[in-house]
């Protein structure tokens, strides 16, 4: 059995994040020391190492409690983690389309702004109206 700091230490979760975890249900409460020292076991510790990598990968909470939920069944559905995965994979493309984009335009803007200048054109196209509609969605 392990302290919550030394269960931190193995699985790379810090130790606020476990408690969080805990409190949301992510993980069990863990077991206590006749002191009341939170003692994790080296399943549990297996288990927060699982979350962290999830979470690694950007997995928001509630897949990664289906997932979890998978992992503790003895349906493990790898065609459901799978959909799962390619949805959340979907939603970084777009993420990364929508930064591409504030990119291109940040670029655009800042190419017109001069060191030292009185006028700043980046600042004068920001203020106009209708500057970027639809360009930053």
């Amino acid at each position: 059995m392990f302290t919550i700091g030394k269960a931190s230490e193995q699985s790379g979760v810090n130790v606020e994040t476990i408690r969080y975890y805990e409190r949301e249900g992510i993980v069990p409460k863990p077991g206590r020391s006749s002191g009341g020292r939170r003692l994790y076991s080296a399943n549990e510790i297996a288990r927060l190492r699982f979350v962290r990598r999830c979470r690694d990968l950007g997995f928001p909470i509630s897949i990664i409690r289906t997932f979890l939920s998978f992992a503790t069944e003895d349906r493990r559905s790898c065609g459901e983690v799978k959909n799962l995965a390619e949805n959340h994979l979907e939603e970084i493309e777009a993420k990364i389309a929508n930064l591409l984009r504030l990119r291109d335009a940040l670029q655009s803007l800042s190419k017109n702004c001069e060191e030292g200048s009185v006028a700043c054109p980046m600042l004068d196209a920001l203020m106009e109206d209708g500057f970027g509609e639809g360009t930053l969605r």
